[in-house]
């Protein structure tokens, strides 16, 4: 099963992503002169290594952050809320006393997403290695969903078969949930509901990675912000300006 990443409005990218105030790799140019690179000393092999160490560190932070008890529950921008399909039956079942049931799924999907993440650290560090100068160039060049289109392009399809088996175990102990499936199934047959929302599983798969992507994204920003405190010397003299 093949998973696309909808857009999502709590899971926009930031509007200045860390990478987007650079250019082509042979010609870097920035609007402020105070702040140019200095050409003369930033090879192609620089910039690229620059690039791969900037996507390493703020892949690791991310998924460190994301895949712990909370990662996702505790955290408002990436918290996963129920399925629009489950939403629209809580109203009517809060009524009739079972609005625990849903807050117990809420913390069910969240705590899923958890569980998952960590399988993604190796598919994110592979796709970094793989990495090409053009790859690297392309990012430079790109706008402000270059770095998430190029870990979607290598690592969605790898990333959603390791994470839906750990999901669907998670999901799967939710009375609720198995209940959703199964009336969602039949909605989705008749256009009711959207067929990506269909499984819960599938549902909570697609809004992990989504939220995998936004923290690297902000990961990169503090990057881009702050390159001296990374410690890093490539990422210092790639992103610091001097």
């Amino acid at each position: 099963m093949k998973f696309f990443l909808k857009p999502d409005s709590r899971f926009r990218l930031p509007a200045a992503c860390f990478l987007a105030s650079l250019v082509l790799l042979g010609g870097l140019l920035v609007d402020r002169p105070a702040q140019a690179l200095d050409l003369s000393s930033l090879s192609r092999a620089d910039a690229s290594a620059g690039v791969k160490a900037a996507l390493e560190k703020g892949s690791e932070a991310a998924v460190a952050s994301l895949g712990v008890q909370d990662g996702f529950l505790g955290n408002p921008k990436v918290r996963i809320p129920l399925p629009d399909g489950l939403k629209q039956a809580e109203r009517v079942m809060k009524l009739m006393g079972r609005q625990k049931d849903f807050d117990e799924l809420v913390v069910n999907i969240n705590r899923a997403a958890e569980a998952a993440i960590p399988q993604a650290k190796p598919l994110l560090m592979s796709a970094i290695k793989s990495m090409t100068v053009t790859d690297a160039k392309a990012i430079l060049a790109g706008g402000d969903d270059s770095v998430t289109s190029f870990f979607r392009a290598r690592t969605e399809e790898s990333l959603a078969a390791k994470f839906l088996p750990i999901v669907k175990r998670t999901t799967d102990k939710s009375g609720l949930a198995k209940q959703y499936n199964s009336i969602a199934g039949q909605a989705a047959s008749f256009g009711a509901i959207k067929e990506e929302d269909a499984k819960i599983e599938n549902y909570v798969t697609t809004q992990a990675m989504s939220g995998l992507f936004l923290m690297i994204a902000e990961q990169e920003r503090a990057i881009r912000q702050d390159p001296v405190g990374t410690g890093s010397d490539i990422l210092r003299k790639v992103f610091g300006g001097k």
